[in-house]
């Protein structure tokens, strides 16, 4: 017999992590449950994440949000990929693409005969098979077309947007079909007395809160995961050194790029995001390195326009909670973890994590498997992607600064390790198993901070391929697809600019 579902459910915490948890939760369980959002507006919200990757388009889709509103209400603008600057070597750059690279014609992976050109002489950089970095380099966007033939359906994209923007857009979304909001600042939570399990949460004027089920929103203090239930935090700043941030906006200037532009400093790197209304910057570094008044410095120095506010600074360490559910709380974005912005996955791990929850919605029980199952796949996904962000640091050769020389001859976890031996002596790309970033991804930074196999697949040598026409080809057809592609400003004005 089914044990019964929860009935209630709290979150403590909006911004963009509450209110996504809402949002899907009430449209997955089509209103049959109470949810509460307790938000105080005393606390403020980080708001510095304003970029994405593609399957950010999956969860809009799900509550059947159409894409046009959505970048007009969040000011928001496209995204192909992101460019990096200086990361292997000063004055170099490669662009990481969303998409695949070409498209494969045999059996053995294209990026292997594009291997085998280089060593004949052909000096064609990798990045210009991306159909994304075609159109992204002439600040160009367009959808991917439907039809699977045409090399114009290679590609992927995602959005830049205002994350404070999008809570509010998903706020209302949310109380439109039922989501009850509480305005209040949480002073006291109370646990059943013999399981441990958080029974209701007590608001500063007396008010208490009590559900089934609480999910953790609370950003980097953690209100329920860690302060209250203890869980404990496993820190990875011994492979992600960077633990502080800086962050300003500015008045639009410079191109419209339809992409994040990363940029590699001294102690650490600076993002631009292009919005519509201003231009979303910061400074992600180490503070063993750099002091936050050169920090801020730095920043200022390197804007495309007027700042438009005062520096904010924000303090972390990488890593993730030892478990991500405890009793009856999950926690969710940063209350769960914290990876720093480099690939753009804060809300990725924010909607994964909805995700699986929904997949594992919890009754009236234990939920002991429920809670197992969640742990195990939200740790598999954080040290994936813990890898993944190694990866850019330890492949530099940057001797100018002391945190490159540190990333670069560090101990590396051993799941990257051993995929970085493969890559070296043959190109092969091997995996642990399911994880967000694929082929194309790893091949964008192996190349792109030049990491060469030392020898290539074998069986290239063994097939009858025209591998060199077929690479000509393609760049051929990407050229004759680049003409009617209009400027991303033109796609925006035309179908999704925000009111002035």
């Amino acid at each position: 017999m089914n044990a019964e579902p929860v009935r209630s459910i709290a979150i403590v915490g909006g911004g963009s992590a509450g209110w996504m948890a809402a949002a899907a939760i009430v449209n997955a369980t089509q209103g049959r449950i109470r949810i509460d959002v307790v938000e105080s507006e005393q606390i403020g919200v980080v708001g510095v994440g304003e970029a994405t990757i593609p399957p950010i388009k999956l969860f809009n889709q799900s509550l059947g949000i159409d894409e046009n509103t959505f970048v007009r209400a969040t000011n928001g603008s496209f995204k192909l990929g992101i460019e990096f600057l200086d990361w292997s070597a000063k004055g170099r750059r490669y662009f990481h693409p969303f998409g695949m690279f070409g498209r494969e014609f045999d059996r053995v992976p294209l990026h292997q005969y594009w291997l085998k050109a280089r060593r004949a002489g052909d000096e064609t950089p990798f990045e210009d098979y991306s159909m994304a970095w075609q159109i992204a380099r002439l600040n160009r966007f367009s959808p991917p077309s439907r039809d699977l033939r045409l090399v114009q359906s290679t590609f992927d994209y995602a959005y830049h947007f205002d994350t404070i923007l999008y809570g509010q857009f998903l706020r209302r979304y949310a109380e439109e079909r039922g989501v009850v909001r509480t305005e209040g600042k949480v002073v006291d939570v109370g646990q059943d007395g013999e399981s441990g399990d958080v029974r209701e949460l007590v608001l500063e004027d007396g008010r208490r809160i009590r559900a089934d089920f609480f999910i953790d929103c609370t950003g980097f203090y953690g209100l329920l995961i860690e302060q209250t239930l203890k869980t404990g935090y496993e820190d990875w700043t011994h492979w992600l050194p960077c633990d502080r941030a800086v962050a300003v906006p500015c008045e639009s200037g410079g191109d419209f790029t339809p992409y994040t532009r990363s940029a590699a400093r001294d102690a650490g790197w600076q993002w631009r995001i292009p919005l519509q209304h201003r231009t979303g910057n910061g400074y992600v570094y180490c503070s063993a390195h750099i002091a936050d008044e050169e920090a801020a410095d730095t920043l200022l120095k390197h804007l495309d326009g007027k700042p438009l506010a005062d520096p904010r600074f924000l303090r972390f360490t990488t890593g993730r909670r030892k478990a991500f559910w405890n009793r009856n709380v999950v926690a969710i974005g940063l209350a769960a973890g914290f990876m720093e912005p480099l690939e753009s996955t804060s809300l990725h791990l924010i909607q994964t994590a909805i995700t699986r929850f929904l997949a594992l919605f919890p009754d009236k029980g234990g939920n002991r498997l429920n809670a197992e199952e969640f742990n195990r796949l939200s740790v598999e996904e954080y040290e994936r992607i813990r890898d993944f962000l190694v990866l850019h640091y330890h492949a530099t050769t940057r001797t100018d600064g002391e945190l490159w020389r540190h990333t670069a001859s560090m101990d590396i976890p051993e799941s990257l390790a051993y995929r970085l031996a493969h890559f070296r002596a043959t190109g092969r790309l091997v995996s642990p198993g399911p994880e967000l970033f694929l082929n194309p991804s790893w091949l964008a930074v192996y190349f792109g901070q030049d990491i060469i196999p030392d020898g290539g697949d074998p069986l290239a040598d063994l097939r009858d391929t025209d591998w060199k026409g077929r690479l000509a080809h393609i760049r051929q057809a990407m050229a004759e697809a680049l003409p009617p592609v209009p400027s991303h400003q033109a796609y925006i004005d035309r179908f999704c600019k925000a009111p002035a």
